[in-house]
């Protein structure tokens, strides 16, 4: 009977983050952050329950929607319930940066005030485990290269989501180049108007065409970081 009742207890807090995943790939927003909650009163760490809960739960989302079983506004709503439980666990994780991934420094170029892509890729990122510098929208490229700088990040990524402000991409390159970070960082840039065009163009190190490709470009990088 002991021995029975240990394990019961060692398979428990697996049952609840498996919960916390299974709640999250139903997008069920309004039942995320009791299954979080309840995860953790079973003695689950709060990072093993977002990388394991929501982070797993977020790359099943991720082939869902790649094989069509799921679409941009499932994917959307993904973000948002996986925020909702992500508000639960960011007080009790933000100290255990050692334990972390990154940093990853996202914005939106210059000009542009679209956010609903970014903030898909940031909410992913910080499931996955990284610790994220999200500038927001609208951002000079001055303010990416003090992120950069005051974080130490070598990861970056852009969101374009409108063809005028293609320009902004050069812009942020050309300030990264001249304040001698460029051989140092990789960018990956995403965004309805862009192409493998402007990566070449630009000299970026990669396309990210949706939140879930994006996420597996800095877990690449994350991998070969000496």
């Amino acid at each position: 009977m002991g021995n029975a009742a240990s394990r019961l207890l060692e398979v428990e807090p697996v049952d609840a983050i498996e919960r916390v995943k299974k709640t999250l790939v139903e997008l069920d927003i309004e039942g995320i952050q009791t299954a979080v909650r309840e995860a953790l009163d079973g003695g689950n760490a709060p990072l093993d329950i977002a990388l394991r809960g929501l982070g797993e739960g977020m790359k099943d989302i991720g082939e869902l929607f790649q094989s069509e079983e799921y679409y941009l506004a499932d994917l959307v709503l993904a973000g948002e319930t996986m925020k909702e439980g992500m508000a639960v666990l960011e007080p009790l994780i933000s100290g255990d940066g050692a334990s972390r991934k990154g940093p990853v420094v996202l914005f939106t170029v210059k000009g542009d005030v679209h956010d609903i892509g970014k903030n898909l890729v940031v909410t992913m990122l910080s499931a996955a485990g990284f610790k994220v510098v999200d500038l927001g929208v609208d951002v000079a490229e001055t303010r990416v290269v003090d992120a950069l700088r005051e974080s130490g990040a070598s990861l970056l990524g852009m969101s374009v989501l409108i063809t005028p402000m293609i320009s902004s991409i050069g812009d942020v390159v050309d300030a990264i180049k001249e304040a001698g970070l460029r051989e140092r960082v990789r960018i990956a840039v995403g965004g309805a108007c862009t192409t493998p065009e402007l990566v070449e163009k630009f000299g970026l190190d990669a396309l990210g065409r949706d939140a879930v490709e994006a996420v597996g470009i800095f877990e690449e990088w994350e991998t070969k970081k000496a």
